[in-house]
């Protein structure tokens, strides 16, 4: 039984909370760097996803060797397979339809996050959130406004699915907040490496491929989805989902300062939309 006065529990507890957030906001930083590490690869996409999430689970593997304890539990399976669904559904949908489409359906996540956290975790969803998630994804459309298409129905139905695992993904590792989720990152990742087996064969990457293959699966996957799972120990899956959606703002800032391409009007008012909302709902 704790003997810390109220006062400190309070406070000990705030100070876990922000640092959480921070650590959600670094994760959508390295998130963010996926669209110019991509770029950096001549091979076949579904390959790039498969390696970088081998990668990514000998990172894990190494790194908390002594803290995996797999039971095979619900919570523990099904974070797996939906982060499985959520890295290589979400490459998939890339070829089937335009890059702007499938960012923006996959991060319809936070309304089934949003719907779904009552009745899954037992965390109340306040009219607040409502709000900011409107007003985000309102931003999110303003943002990608000149590049959206209405062509690429199976690559936009994939981006949907996508977008569903990932709302599962942050809510089976919320469910798993008194524990540890980084057995079904492994996991997840070992399965998509799996799935991308097939296509590593058919051609290999030169030196300068496997450099940024390295970095994919180390700094903008592995190293992310730790902070992540992390995070949601000490934020509610809301939390969880919406801090994260600066990453797509952040993709073009990145193109911009290394190739030059500027973002559009609509997309800096957008972007100016969706960073002002995460900054109240950090706040707050």
């Amino acid at each position: 039984m704790s003997t810390l006065p109220p006062v400190l529990k309070t406070t000990d507890s705030a100070a876990l909370h922000r640092r959480a957030v921070w650590m959600l906001v670094a994760t959508a930083v390295l998130w963010s760097l996926g669209g110019v590490l991509i770029k950096w690869v001549d091979w076949h996409p579904v390959a790039i996803a498969g390696t970088r999430s081998l990668i990514g689970a000998a990172l894990i593997g190494i790194a908390f060797r002594h803290e995996l304890r797999f039971t095979w539990s619900f919570e523990q399976i099904g974070g797996a397979l939906a982060y499985a669904g959520t890295v290589v559904l979400f490459v998939i949908a890339n070829k089937l339809t335009t890059a702007a489409n499938a960012i923006l359906l996959q991060y319809t996540a936070p309304v089934y996050v949003v719907l779904f956290s009552p009745w899954f975790l037992g965390e109340r969803v306040s009219r607040r959130d409502w709000l900011i998630l409107l007003i985000m994804m309102g931003g999110m459309v303003l943002f990608f406004l000149d590049e959206l298409t209405l062509d690429g129905y199976l690559g936009n139905g994939i981006a949907l699915l996508s977008g569903l695992c990932f709302a599962w993904l942050t809510l089976f590792l919320r469910r798993q907040k008194d524990g540890s989720a980084l057995p079904s990152l492994l996991l997840g990742n070992l399965l998509a490496g799996m799935i991308g087996l097939p296509f590593m064969f058919q051609s290999m990457p030169d030196l300068s491929s496997w450099i940024g293959l390295i970095l994919l699966g180390v700094v903008q996957l592995g190293l992310p989805y730790i902070l992540y799972a992390l995070a949601l120990r000490h934020v509610m899956a809301v939390e969880g989902i919406l801090i994260p959606m600066i990453e797509p703002v952040l993709n073009p800032v990145w193109v911009f300062l290394m190739m030059g391409e500027q973002p559009s009007p609509w997309a800096i008012v957008g972007g100016a939309i969706i960073l002002g909302a995460v900054i109240f709902r950090a706040r707050r």
